[in-house]
């Protein structure tokens, strides 16, 4: 039989778990003249509801990850290809021509990937973005309005002073097609979205995306576990969810190792705690890595949520320096913030309270 979890790639189908009123959401709003903001933390979902949500419309998409991102004049190239595997060579060759920094193409000798770059010269930044943009906006029509997804938009920000600014300047005067802007960084999101003074202040309309819904995931667990399960799936779903918190990326790891233990390992016991063991275990070296990495602070706050106990319940720790800290590792993705302060992979979570012990 086949795992029916997936977890670690972009996932649709079979795969793809609940999200029915998101989805409804974003197809909705695809259908105005506006654009979108989605935020949540890493590791949520978020570029496989967009994609999906984009599928659905059935009208182009140009996608952009730009974690992948090191330049102004990477990000120009990236939007190249992409329109390049979109459009036919005759639709854009003459919108390739105009640019007024003409770039280099060329593709591999199998054919199955494409190289863009540009003839060394002097050349600003803006007339980079300029162009690129304006390559969006010339091959969208009315009737396959393009969409464009900016995934992790906060990191392009880092890479150029002002690059907001650019950007802003660009985009605000371009029509017929939507932007969707995604990130996992909330503050650096909300910074760039929701302060008065930045070039993007409501620029869009904002999203913020959560954990899936207890029941939805409980029955999608208890259903894909019945032939490895029987009788015991709902104790076996009702236990995954307990320790992954409803984390769609965690839950769907933790349900793929039970089936697998299920199906294969024919381990005498519970299989859940079998499978937590078992994922804290592969992962211990990474953990320890992590761990010695981090400061004295940084580890102490750890412990704490790994406790259950607030970060700042510590009284040997001044409240600014735990506030520091906690920033910094939400930044770094190692805490999340829902109802509460927690760690984000429940794995490193139990690993930490393993090495309390």
């Amino acid at each position: 039989m086949e795992n029916p979890f997936k977890f670690g790639v972009l996932v649709d189908n079979d795969f793809f778990t609940d999200r029915v009123k998101e989805l409804q959401y974003i197809g909705q709003f695809l259908h105005s003249e506006n654009h979108l903001i989605l935020i949540s933390p890493r590791r949520y979902g978020k570029s496989s509801l967009v994609r999906k949500a984009v599928r659905q419309t059935g009208r182009p998409c140009v996608y952009i990850n730009l974690q992948q991102v090191t330049s102004i004049e990477d990000f120009s190239a990236m939007i190249i290809k992409e329109v390049y595997k979109l459009y036919p060579w005759e639709k854009i060759k003459h919108i390739l021509a105009s640019l007024r920094i003409v770039p280099v193409i060329s593709s591999t000798p199998t054919g199955d990937q494409l190289e863009v770059s540009f003839n060394p010269q002097m050349a600003s930044s803006s007339t980079f973005i300029e162009d690129a943009l304006a390559m969006l906006e010339r091959v969208s029509t009315p009737e396959k309005k393009l969409i464009v997804v900016l995934d992790e938009f906060q990191e392009l920000l880092e890479i150029e002073k002002n690059v907001d600014k650019k950007l802003r300047a660009v985009m605000q005067e371009q029509k017929g097609l939507n932007y969707i802007f995604l990130g996992s960084q909330e503050s650096m999101m909300t910074d760039i979205f929701e302060r008065v003074k930045s070039p993007f202040y409501h620029f869009g309309q904002l999203m913020h995306l959560g954990k899936i819904p207890y029941d939805d995931f409980f029955e999608f667990i208890k259903t894909r576990m019945k032939p490895v399960a029987k009788d015991y799936n709902e104790a076996i779903a009702k236990a995954i969810l307990d320790f992954t918190g409803c984390h769609p990326y965690y839950t769907q790891q933790l349900s793929a190792r039970c089936w697998e233990v299920l199906q294969v390992d024919d381990v005498a016991g519970d299989p859940v705690a079998y499978a937590i063991n078992d994922l804290v275990n592969a992962h211990d070296l990474d953990f320890e890595r992590i761990w010695l990495m981090l400061n004295r602070t940084s580890r102490r706050i750890l412990q704490m949520l790994s406790l259950g106990k607030a970060p700042y319940q510590d009284r040997n720790l001044p409240a600014s320096t735990s506030y520091s800290a906690l920033k910094k590792l939400m930044k770094d993705g190692y805490v999340i913030r829902t109802d509460a302060y927690e760690i984000e992979d429940p794995f490193f979570r139990m690993w930490i309270r393993g090495q309390q012990q």
